[in-house]
């Protein structure tokens, strides 16, 4: 995927989250989430928080390659390590208590997804940038993976406080991809999976069933390490 198309699928997903999340009532943000042991509160703060990192990336100095990829960048090791997931759940927290109303955060999110898109819009076709796990990445590569956060906690979201997602088409057919491999898109089609369900079963948020999981196995697609 190229930058210009991330930064679209990007912004519309974002727009989609902050949309639907402005809505949220005080109760809707203290449910419990999936994604222990955060609220609803607590998980879009950690959206903003995971969307924040990109200013200071951009400000940073440019790698002089990009060697990890965006399903690269969800391999298993020491960022899904007890500690590092301690200092998520914590950041996510503190944050959310600095904005205790869902309007705060909410409005917040909205100026923090915003910024970050201006700039990687300002920025040439293969900018490079280097993540807080020290991966030299494409920026289109790194966006899309804030694209993933973004439609794959939303869900979480909207399950949580039992909405219907507000999943974007172009958002659910690149993170779909992410998932499946590009060459293996059909995958999804073929099981009948919607752009919501695909994310949901190959995330671990919803079962495979034993056929489902054949066919995935046949194809030689393996779920990635995601929160």
């Amino acid at each position: 995927m190229d930058l210009a198309t991330a930064c679209d699928v990007f912004r519309a997903e974002a727009q989609a989250l902050t949309t639907a999340t402005s809505q949220l009532t005080a109760q809707d943000a203290a449910r419990p989430t999936r994604c222990r042991p955060w609220t609803v509160h607590e998980l879009l703060a950690h959206v903003r928080i995971v969307i924040a990192w990109l200013p200071g990336m951009l400000a940073a100095p440019e790698p002089p390659t990009a060697d990890v990829s965006a399903i690269a960048y969800y391999r298993s090791d020491q960022r899904f390590a007890p500690a590092t997931n301690a200092t998520r759940i914590d950041l996510a927290r503190t944050h959310a208590a600095a904005h205790p109303t869902v309007a705060a955060l909410v409005a917040d999110l909205d100026v923090t997804w915003r910024r970050a898109d201006t700039l990687c819009r300002n920025q040439p076709s293969h900018r490079r940038v280097t993540t807080r796990h020290q991966d030299a990445m494409l920026l289109s590569d790194f966006l899309l993976t804030r694209v993933v956060e973004i439609a794959v906690h939303g869900l979480d979201i909207a399950d949580a406080v039992g909405r219907d997602p507000w999943l974007t088409p172009p958002a659910a057919k690149a993170v779909g991809r992410l998932l499946l491999g590009a060459d293996r898109s059909r995958v999804g089609q073929d099981l009948g999976w919607d752009g919501a369900t695909l994310i949901r079963k190959m995330t671990g948020r919803a079962a495979l069933t034993s056929a489902e999981s054949t066919h995935v196995e046949q194809h030689g697609i393996h779920r990635p390490a995601l929160g």
